[in-house]
């Protein structure tokens, strides 16, 4: 049996040995950061989340004083690099963006991850992005009517590509199909080289964001068909919402928004987070965003929490949509 006396000193200990460990995280949040951050990507460049990432870390670094470095990891739907981002030390050097496809729904579709939800701590959202279906200019419809009657005379033989099993493309083109719209869907390692198969005509059309398709739509590389949104979006004033287009059920409103590795001390995460602030409101990813079709979150949107929330509502609600996906 221990004694008072040695329990006291126990307790004594445990209490001095909690104050240093505070002191010295407090100390290393205050100098935070001294070297340039890595951000991970899950994607192949030039894909939605790798255009915010980049708009959003250059600002971010400007406000810290750092240089934050953009990763791209693709491959698996986004869950190589998470995997990748979990193993890094929770040091707040080591960073990630994502989304509802990387951070919820690669929970039902890969179940034998080596990380979980938990794996992660949230730092902030950073964009809320609109979804697009988006065809090759050739594709003989014209409107979202025509394409849905071609489905149907042609059930299996559009072939919709997306960004990997997963990603928030791939939620896009789920969408669709769950929609009534009979696709085949194709998976590619990012959603770049999914347009460029799409601008090709090697494929029918791409499951994307707004933010990486808006420009190939109004070059005419690619005809737009249909927004997942409740309005039209300034840089496509002529592509109908899912309601105007008379598909409601068509729902492609994502989010987007930073992570760091479990364990990251709470101080290093605000610094985090009021660098991420920062950024999305400084004019330069205004322009940026608008140029996008994509959204800066609102001031009261900002808050970790706020992220794990949407995290931890997305993860049920996709085990549910995807159950016949699991691996």
């Amino acid at each position: 049996m221990i004694s008072f006396g040695l329990r006291r000193s126990l307790a004594t200990i445990a209490a001095l040995s909690l104050a240093s460990f505070s002191l010295v995280t407090g100390a290393f949040a205050q100098d935070f950061p001294k070297r340039p951050i890595t951000m991970i990507v899950p994607f192949a460049a030039g894909g939605t989340s790798d255009v915010i990432a980049r708009a959003v870390a250059e600002q971010m670094g400007i406000a810290l004083g750092q240089t934050i470095v953009i990763e791209n990891v693709a491959g698996a739907g986004g869950s190589t690099a998470l995997a990748r981002a979990s193993r890094a030390e929770p040091d707040g050097y080591t960073i990630a963006i994502g989304n509802a496809g990387t951070n919820a729904a690669t929970y039902t579709i890969y179940p034998k991850l080596p990380f979980t939800p938990d794996s992660f701590v949230p730092i902030a959202m950073v964009a809320k992005t609109f979804g697009i279906i988006a065809l090759r200019k050739d594709f003989p419809a014209k409107d979202l009517k025509e394409f849905i009657a071609y489905a149907k005379a042609n059930p299996g033989k559009i072939n919709l590509g997306h960004a990997g099993v997963g990603s928030s493309n791939y939620l896009i083109c789920k969408s669709v199909t769950a929609a009534g719209i009979d696709a085949t869907l194709v998976g590619y390692r990012g959603a770049a080289p999914a347009l460029t198969d799409a601008v090709g005509s090697q494929i029918d059309g791409v499951c994307d964001a707004a933010a990486s398709v808006s420009q190939s739509i109004n070059e005419k590389l690619v005809k737009g068909l249909v927004v997942g949104s409740t309005v039209r979006l300034a840089t496509l004033p002529d592509l109908p919402t899912s309601a105007e287009a008379g598909l409601p059920e068509f729902e492609a409103q994502g989010w987007n928004g930073l992570f760091a590795p479990k364990g990251t001390p709470p101080a290093v995460i605000a610094k985090l987070n009021a660098a991420a602030r920062t950024a999305v409101e400084t004019e330069a990813v205004k322009k940026r965003f608008a140029d996008l079709s994509t959204v800066a979150p609102d001031a009261n949107e900002h808050a970790p929490e706020l992220l794990q929330q949407l995290v931890t509502r997305d993860v049920e609600k996709y085990r549910k949509m995807l159950a016949d996906d699991a691996k």
